[in-house]
């Protein structure tokens, strides 16, 4: 029982990926704020990132720099972080360019709520 629950609690990284990653996924679909969606996007899109980054991580892992006379030695891969670094620069252009449409939206309709915007439209 004991391996069980230490088991269950050496995971931490990855319980803490599902609950942001299903926080995140809540938010986008029940809320009707367009920048409460924005916010939730981002918080889905770090729990994507977060778990890349736990699967990288290699236990005793140094850095991968290579010396003469270390063939026994275990790596970390770097090419996880690189792509999550460009993932970050990715998601921050994502969202500015997302909080802009957002601005222009409630020029344009007078409010960021989504059914509100719709009745204005016509379609509620």
């Amino acid at each position: 029982m004991e391996t069980i629950v230490s088991n269950f609690l050496g995971l931490y990284n990855y319980w803490a990926v599902v609950v942001l990653m299903m926080m995140g996924l809540y938010v986008l679909t029940a809320e009707r704020n367009l920048v409460k969606k924005v916010i939730g996007l981002n918080i889905f899109q770090m729990s994507v990132i977060m778990f890349y980054i736990s699967m990288a991580k290699i236990k005793d892992g140094t850095a991968p720099i290579i010396v003469d006379g270390a063939r026994d030695t275990v790596y970390s891969n770097p090419l996880p972080h690189v792509l999550m670094l460009t993932a970050i620069v990715v998601g921050i252009g994502t969202t500015a360019l997302a909080l802009a449409l957002v601005v222009r939206i409630h020029e344009e309709f007078g409010t960021i709520e989504e059914d509100e915007i719709q009745e204005q439209e016509g379609r509620g």
